[in-house]
């Protein structure tokens, strides 16, 4: 076809053809969940970044709780900032390896959508009250294949909803598969670059906020990782390059073909994120508010379930067209809260206003 003749999507879809690595996935033929035509200028996962960054679930991002719930001061992280370095991290190991960066982006930016409120304490409660369980990865998928845009879903490429629901993991080990990998190794990336991102960047917000010092990190730890923040994801990020150095389709892969960290590394970081569960995210004093949240999430549901006409319209609209359950749409309503939108609903329901004499 002559050059002429070709869209600036033709234009990138051949970039990527002529530079990434033969393991890399093409944007050129990637499969939407419904048909429809293609962008001119962008291609298919330059679609998909943009339609999440534009949505209304990401912008709730800002207000929901990372690790410390409603922090007071301006450096704390939230689940947006989370998001953003998770998808900083991504795309240096994505560049380095010849993967596609916009694919890897795009899963970047969607993979935490479906977080509730208040973080992990939001996860728990909604766990304990949901008969159907709550998982915020696969809410995250609910929310581009479903949710968004009144119903209709954002109509991403089927690889970026996989690596979006697949990027959770297991307590004990990053690399462990209770959810499976994603096909693509971009997704790969992003399960990987999570961790990298969330255990440095909580060790920081925990050491500001005095939870942890950081002469309490494992010292054999350190000694492989680093002892400054940046050291630390840097050793993770070049140990992740190098090692799947394969991935750019020099030497040969692994049968699995599966991104992971050495085992020296692997083994510190694991060691490091079981340091945080033991000390930060599940027993300090940034978990004290946690079982008030599972009250005041639980009387939430439970209000709603008995007037679900007080739910917004089109979660309505949707739970009625697809003839489901309405705990269904309790939950998605309140896992769409921000920690702020939580409160105030809880306020006008359950506090008592003071009387005023005018």
């Amino acid at each position: 076809m002559p050059v002429a003749s070709r869209s600036i999507r033709e234009r990138s879809e051949a970039i990527e053809d002529s530079i990434l690595s033969p393991l890399a996935t093409r944007s050129a033929g990637a499969v939407r969940l419904h048909r429809e035509a293609e962008c001119n200028t962008r291609t298919a996962f330059q679609r998909d970044r943009d339609r999440i960054i534009h949505s209304k679930s990401f912008r709730r991002l800002k207000h929901k709780t990372q690790v410390f719930i409603s922090p007071q001061g301006d450096h704390y992280r939230t689940r947006l900032t989370h998001t953003l370095e998770v998808t900083q991290i991504a795309r240096t190991i994505a560049r380095a390896l010849r993967l596609n960066e916009d694919l890897t982006e795009a899963i970047g930016v969607g993979h935490d959508l479906g977080h509730a409120p208040f973080g992990h304490a939001g996860e728990r409660a909604l766990t304990i009250i949901y008969p159907g369980k709550f998982r915020h990865n696969a809410q995250s998928a609910r929310i581009v294949e479903v949710l968004e845009k009144d119903g209709q879903g954002l109509n991403l490429t089927t690889v970026v909803c996989e690596g979006i629901y697949l990027h959770s993991k297991g307590r004990r080990d990053i690399s462990a598969t209770a959810w499976g990998n994603a096909s693509t190794l971009e997704g790969q990336i992003i399960k990987v670059a999570d961790s990298v991102a969330y255990i440095n960047h909580d060790i920081d917000d925990a050491i500001r906020g005095g939870i942890i010092r950081s002469e309490d990190l494992p010292a054999d730890c350190i000694a492989v990782l680093g002892t400054r923040h940046a050291a630390r994801i840097d050793t993770m990020v070049r140990d992740l390059i190098e090692h799947n150095w394969w991935a750019t389709g020099e030497g040969e892969p692994p049968a699995d073909q599966v991104l992971v960290m050495s085992a020296p590394v692997l083994e510190a970081t694991n060691q490091l994120r079981e340091f945080m569960f033991q000390n930060v995210y599940l027993n300090s004093r940034a978990k004290e508010e946690d079982n008030k949240v599972v009250v005041m999430l639980e009387l939430l549901y439970n209000h709603f379930l008995k007037h679900p006409q007080q739910l917004p319209a089109d979660l309505l609209r949707i739970n009625q067209q697809r003839e489901e359950p309405i705990e269904r749409a309790v939950v998605d309503y309140i896992a769409g809260m921000t920690d702020r939108y939580a409160l105030k609903k809880f306020e006008a329901l359950y506090v008592p206003r003071t009387w005023m004499h005018t």
